[in-house]
């Protein structure tokens, strides 16, 4: 989720450890660090996970080799942007089993021996913590089971390689939060300009894959936490459709929007990622819809794909901010010039939503998570156990930010309530049918357009995101339940800046193959200049 000073919660709804550090000290303090780091190209630096399994399928390039590569790069690189809260300590013994398996034959597929980050959200049943950002959950009992995203991610021969920071309980903790701080983790910060933000709840996800410390990254979206973090680190981002990834085993907002989704440096490994996450989970009724996944979204990678598309621009993203809007339009010529054909398109319902939205999060955020916690038999039990938990550590827990957001998700009641039932019936239809819907099949779209961020605010631990002026384009995707990606589309002031495109439900084939095409078409990636601060 995002939060941002001075706007509606909803408006910046995305998301907005070892702490102990002042507003930004580490830009003077590790200035010089960053100026001599890495003078040398990093081996394995913008591999793909096609080129990563040639290499080792040629014999050039082991699991084993790939795995004590990435750890090295995190060693070096990740203490000065704070991404990587774990490194799986069983990484190397997987990706040395499965090396075994290939040299016996046995292939699992595309993502066999490639290293993995999860978002500390997401469960796994091993020697890592799964924490949320939060030290309440620090000597929790480890899960029971991984979460189903997990096993599928190991049945396809992945190796997690670790856990990526976050914003505290995906940023739905405080109103005046820093995207990207966490007691855990501390403050993560933007590869590009390390006194700015990373956005989202995402954070760890989108640094660490834009800083190339490991092949492939997970991230968890509830309102922008894909999205965001994704387009402010100069990456793609998926978020599917809701109940096409399980969110079972992930530490819940609200299960009307949550889910799981890739976060990669190229749309060519979002496809494979998403292709080894889908699937049917009976312990997630969403996931009854499974069968509508492709069963390989690479298929959808296609350099002519914008061809006799008819692509939605949503003008009520534009005359936000100058560099935004030269940025889109060069977008959209780049869109037109390939073939497809672009229709400006408005929305009604835009600012009609965002309260309703908000209510829901707060009843759905009580109820799931007190699940959550009682199946994982964490030692605080109820909302109102954490709660006290910070207001007893508030010196680790709250130096910067209290905890508004958890106190007023704590005094709603149950799901049967009217005021939440209301409030999620107008959330979804204005968001669905009167929104995205209407707009898609009244000018007969094929997928629709927005900017997906503006150059990101300065990191601010004291006064929390400030995002005055900011562009976000997610909500209409997140409260919908409906996918979206992004995919760079340039710089503005040295920071990165993406265009998402989204859709109806289950529309994932035609915008991979929007946005792969788009990608190729414009090459707008550029590495990090790892580490630099902004002038």
């Amino acid at each position: 989720m995002i939060f941002m000073k001075n706007m509606k919660r909803r408006e910046f709804l995305k998301a907005s450890a070892a702490s102990g550090i002042g507003v930004l000290s580490f830009v003077t303090n590790g200035a010089k660090a960053m100026e001599n780091s890495s003078k040398e190209k990093f081996e394995l630096e913008e591999m793909t996970v096609a080129e990563l399994q040639n290499r080792m399928k040629a014999g050039e390039m082991s699991a084993e080799k790939l795995v004590e590569r990435y750890i090295a790069r995190i060693r070096e690189i990740d203490p000065k942007i704070r991404s990587v809260v774990e490194i799986n300590p069983d990484a190397e013994r997987l990706a040395e089993e499965l090396d075994k398996e290939r040299k016996a034959g046995k292939i699992r597929g595309a993502l066999h021996g490639i290293p993995v980050l999860l978002k500390d959200n997401i469960d796994t049943a091993d020697r890592m913590k799964t924490t949320a950002g939060s030290l309440a959950l620090l000597d929790a009992p480890t899960p029971k089971r991984d979460a189903f995203l997990v096993e599928q991610l190991r049945r396809s021969g992945a190796v997690i390689l670790g856990k990526t920071n976050l914003s505290e309980w995906a940023n739905f903790r405080s109103t005046k939060s820093s995207s990207g701080w966490s007691g855990r983790g501390g403050q993560t910060r933007n590869p590009y300009i390390t006194d700015r933000n990373a956005c989202g709840s995402s954070t760890g996800s989108a640094v660490a894959i834009a800083a190339n410390l490991a092949a492939v990254g997970i991230g968890t979206e509830t309102d922008g936490s894909i999205v965001c973090p994704a387009s402010v680190c100069g990456i793609v981002g998926l978020k599917p459709t809701l109940g096409l990834v399980s969110r079972s085993g992930v530490i819940p907002i609200a299960h009307s929007q949550d889910t799981a989704g890739p976060m990669t440096r190229t749309v060519a490994d979002a496809a494979i990622l998403l292709g080894a996450l889908v699937g049917f989970d009976r312990n997630d009724s969403a996931t009854a819809q499974s069968n509508r996944a492709a069963k390989d979204y690479t298929r959808f990678l296609q350099k002519d794909g914008l061809q006799k598309m008819r692509v939605g621009v949503a003008r009520d993203y534009w005359s936000k901010n100058a560099d935004v809007d030269k940025l889109m339009n060069d977008a959209l010529d780049a869109i037109k010039n390939a073939g497809a054909t672009l229709v400006d398109v408005k929305f009604p319902t835009i600012q009609k939503f965002g309260d309703a939205e908000f209510e829901v999060l707060l009843y759905e955020f009580k109820t799931d998570l007190e699940k959550y916690l009682l199946e994982r038999n964490a030692p605080y039990k109820t909302l109102a156990d954490l709660i006290k938990f910070n207001e007893e550590n508030a010196e680790k827990e709250m130096p910067y930010f209290k905890q508004e957001i958890f106190e007023m998700a704590a005094k709603k009641g149950n799901l049967q309530t009217r005021a939440y039932r209301l409030a999620l019936q107008k959330s979804k239809t204005l968001t669905q049918a009167q929104g995205i819907d209407a707009a898609m099949t009244n000018n007969k779209l094929d997928a629709i357009a927005a900017p997906s961020n503006a150059p990101v605010w300065t990191t601010d631990l004291i006064n929390g995101d400030c995002g005055s002026g900011y562009v976000s384009s997610s909500s209409l995707a997140a409260v919908a339940g409906y996918p979206n990606i992004t995919v760079p589309a340039g710089f503005a002031k040295e920071l990165p800046i993406g265009i998402s495109f989204f859709g109806r439900a289950f529309s994932e084939p035609t915008l991979i193959k929007i946005a792969y095409a788009f990608e190729q078409t414009t090459n707008a990636r550029r590495i990090p200049k790892l580490l630099t601060t902004y002038q």
